[in-house]
């Protein structure tokens, strides 16, 4: 029961994801062939919002739902992986129309035929995962 404001949270995101046209293919093809500006909007009101509840996070020394002190690591600045995932997960999303996130928002919609997508995502994530150790981070 503790976690139900976490699962009202998500039923209401996924409601205004579908409801602002999120998951849908043709604003994600618009936006891969430059025509509408509606998703490059969203995704920059994503970034603006991060930076700042960052910010928040940082400034008011949060804690997680365990208690723990929420802290933030210094990351490797090498952009060679961020470019290598950034393309992979791009090439990704304009093949099947859909990032991981909307996945499940997709079949809640009733969209069936995303478990194909979900399957593809479950095996990528496997494939990462016995790999990790061999790849650059």
């Amino acid at each position: 029961m503790q976690y139900f404001k976490f699962i009202a949270l998500g039923i209401v995101f996924g409601i205004v994801m579908v409801k602002a046209e999120i998951i849908s293919w043709f604003r994600i093809f618009e936006m891969f062939s430059f025509q509408s500006f509606h998703m490059y909007g969203i995704i920059g009101s994503a970034v603006i919002l991060g930076v700042i509840g960052t910010y928040l996070l940082k400034r008011s020394k949060a804690k997680s739902i365990y208690g723990d002190e929420i802290v933030f690591v210094p990351k490797n600045k090498s952009i060679t992986r961020y470019l290598a995932g950034g393309i992979i997960f791009g090439l990704g999303w304009a093949l099947v129309g859909a990032c991981p996130g909307p996945i499940f928002v997709l079949l809640g919609a009733g969209y069936l035929p995303v478990l194909v997508i979900l399957f593809g995502a479950l095996i990528g994530t496997l494939l990462y995962g016995v790999t990790r150790s061999k790849l650059p981070h």
